[in-house]
């Protein structure tokens, strides 16, 4: 078994939307003989974007696994989402990977997105090689994409191959370890030439540049290379392994997926350079128990452990939970521990995914990426293991909200089914998170962008034909008071019999932001009954949810009952609450009330050269800048800006920054809304009451 472990590759595909990560997953499917023709991303018949979703968008919106054999290796593709919307996805499935091809368009070059993909790789330590895509593209220029990705990034890109041709005369490529030359015939099928002559000068060159490289990553060869030996080829390929997986460089590959040239040298590199399961070491846990770190060795007689990276809704199969496995082995069917959620859980079949089908797996082991069908509790981020050798892994977190959106159902009354098939839906996107505001009556969706939001509503139309529309959610405003005043609350009614009385003398206060409401009993020498005074508490406190200025709930005082008088026979708990009502309305309007809004702490991360219009903008929506800091070739904005304000940032810092900005915001307090910006709110919520 160990020997199988050793031949397992399991490698995510990673890039800014559009550099070609699904067209080289569906090559290589075609290589290794799993499709008999290639799909084209633009007829939406790839083997990896099968939802309606992709698609309608062209472009991945989830990931995609697919097993496939090459060389005797088994190889799970894992090709990621590109899109900054769909991006927490591409960060929990790295979890899976062994190591990582950063796809780079030979066009555009390094974008926005790969820079994130390839800071997640540095999260995770995975090693990685840079695949240079669509050399057979007008204005594709391999040496110019080499020079962007070798400024931009660490572990030091090193050339492994060169094009033969260019743009529509790309047609072939130099192996610099090997110096052989292969020339590709339009079925990808390649064909072994000598090295044209007009490259021999070039390719001698970067061969030097190539060795002096490889040969940093062992200090014998080092020695041997400075001393004049030649180095033999098996030398160079064993030393270039080494420096894969020490991440002390990475080889840079070209090629083209649509026209299948390359796709062969990149998947003899996989096999050959790439870790396998063992090479990546023990996976460190933790003891549920006591909290102490546990070690799982990548061997199939440790105990079983795995952790779940993805949950797919299948409308066939229900839901799939996707687990890596990391120690030890299980069988086709049986029972593991979820030492999550304290629970065991049975399941019936294996499956093994490819693409949008599955097949049956008689067990996996060590490195196994596998799934299994109609778990009970098990979630993404869920660590199975053995039940009596448990273990718990710290799952990495979804990439953190950035919009949000208030869903109004179409049909009157739906609000349950809505909010019940949007918790479905959360299963299966973790960085969707939904609230249901008692305040402002929505339910409230965030996502990390609007076409996420987008895509969800269209999922939640087509799996459980809900339809929904969405509106810019309501600001949580409040209310509060600023100075000081008594005021009596008296509340007398005659009707025939009993009448109804109850009076209360009541001092409000303005008390510090964020410190809530506070009611003291001062009564002395029994002015009012000890029964009635929790009512006239109640009675300010329902009182001061509806507010007196716009509706919003009241916050931040202090209610001190001091003085009042009853009747023996009209006063009840209902009278004082009354009383208490009335104190509340007639101190509010005397008390200098102001409209408060909800501020949040945003911090905006993006390329120096936008700074001076993200500080405008941020000016322009009434922020306060608290500082900057540097981040490599980034600088951090820490400000802090009204909710109302920041409700449409994400696609405005997007298109300020060519998708280059990134921005974490979070709730940091309440704050006085200036008199001229509070008018208009009192005015609007008059009108909508009006409306009502």
């Amino acid at each position: 078994m160990s020997e199988k472990v050793e031949g397992i590759r399991n490698i995510a595909l990673v890039a800014h939307g559009g550099a070609g990560k699904t067209s080289l997953a569906e090559a290589m499917l075609f290589d290794t003989g799993v499709i008999n023709r290639m799909g084209r991303i633009e007829d939406g018949n790839t083997a990896l974007d099968f939802e309606p979703e992709e698609i309608k968008r062209t472009s991945s919106i989830s990931a995609g696994f697919h097993q496939v054999n090459w060389k005797k290796h088994s190889v799970t593709l894992i090709d990621t989402p590109g899109d900054q919307n769909f991006f927490s996805d591409t960060k929990t499935c790295l979890q899976a990977a062994d190591a990582a091809v950063v796809v780079i368009d030979g066009v555009d070059g390094v974008k926005v997105q790969t820079e994130m993909g390839w800071e997640f790789l540095d999260d995770f330590k995975l090693p990685r090689a840079i695949f240079i895509n669509k050399l057979d593209r007008e204005r594709a220029d391999f040496m110019r994409t080499f020079e962007d990705a070798k400024n931009m990034f660490q572990p030091k890109p090193i050339i492994l191959q060169l094009p033969i041709g260019s743009e529509t005369d790309f047609k072939g490529i130099v192996d610099l370890i090997s110096l052989k030359a292969y020339v590709y015939a339009e079925d990808g099928k390649a064909k072994a030439t000598d090295i044209p002559p007009e490259m021999k000068e070039t390719v001698e060159a970067e061969r030097e540049a190539l060795i002096e490289n490889i040969a940093e990553a062992d200090d014998a060869l080092v020695e041997r290379y400075l001393e004049g030996e030649t180095l033999s080829e098996d030398e160079l390929r064993g030393a270039l392994r080494k420096g894969v997986l020490a991440r002390t460089f990475t080889p840079v590959l070209c090629g083209s997926a649509a026209s299948n040239i390359g796709i062969d040298l990149l998947l003899d590199f996989i096999t050959a350079a790439m870790p396998s399961p063992i090479d990546g070491g023990p996976r460190i846990g933790k003891d549920p128990a006591s909290g102490n770190e546990l070690e799982r060795q990548p061997d199939p007689d440790a105990p079983f452990s795995a952790l779940v990276i993805k949950t797919i809704t299948d409308p066939y199969a229900g839901r799939l939970t996707v687990f890596r496995v990391f120690s030890g082995t299980i069988g086709a069917d049986g029972t593991f521990y979820n030492s999550k959620k304290e629970v065991r859980e049975r399941y019936n079949q294996l499956l093994v995914i490819l693409g949008k089908e599955q097949k049956p797996a008689g067990g996996a082991g060590p490195g196994s990426i596998v799934a299994v069908a109609k778990l009970k509790e098990t979630a993404t981020g869920d660590t199975l293991c053995d039940e009596g050798n448990k273990v718990l892994y710290t799952a990495t977190p979804p990439l953190p909200t950035l919009i949000s959106y208030a869903l109004a159902p179409k049909s009157k009354g739906d609000e349950d089914k809505v909010f019940i098939s949007l918790s479905k839906l959360l299963e299966e996107d973790p960085s969707l998170r939904i609230d249901r505001l008692a305040e402002t009556k929505e339910i409230i969706l965030h996502g990390l962008g609007q076409i996420h939001i987008e895509t969800t509503v269209e999922r939640l139309r087509r799996k459980f034909n809900v339809e929904v529309q969405l509106n810019i959610p309501k600001v949580p405003y409040r209310e509060t008071i600023k100075k000081k005043v008594r005021v009596q609350g008296r509340h007398k009614k005659q009707t025939g019999g009993h009448g109804q009385f109850g009076d209360c003398w009541v001092q409000f206060e303005p008390q510090p932001r964020g410190k809530g409401f506070e009611y003291v009993d001062a009564i002395v020498g029994g002015a009012i009954p000890r029964q009635y005074i929790p009512a006239v508490e109640k009675g300010i406190v329902e009182s001061a949810q509806r507010g007196v200025m716009a509706g919003f709930p009241c916050v931040d005082f202090k209610a001190t009952v001091d003085d009042g008088s009853y009747h023996a026979v009209d006063s009840s708990e209902m009278a004082f609450k009354i009383a208490g009502s009335l104190a509340f309305r007639k101190a509010a309007e005397q008390a200098d009330p102001v409209l408060l809004e909800p501020v949040m702490k945003v911090t905006v991360i993006a390329p120096d050269e936008f700074m001076g219009d993200i500080m405008g903008d941020l000016n322009s929506r009434r922020g306060r800048v608290l500082g900057m800091e540097n981040a490599g070739k980034n600088q951090i904005i820490n400000a802090y800006v009204p909710m109302a304000e920041f409700q449409t940032y994400a696609p405005d810092l997007r298109s300020m920054t060519g998708g280059r900005g990134i921005y974490r915001m979070e709730f940091s307090h309440y704050d006085e809304v200036p008199t001229h910006i509070s008018q208009k709110i009192i005015e609007a919520a008059a009108k909508a009451k009006e409306k009502d």
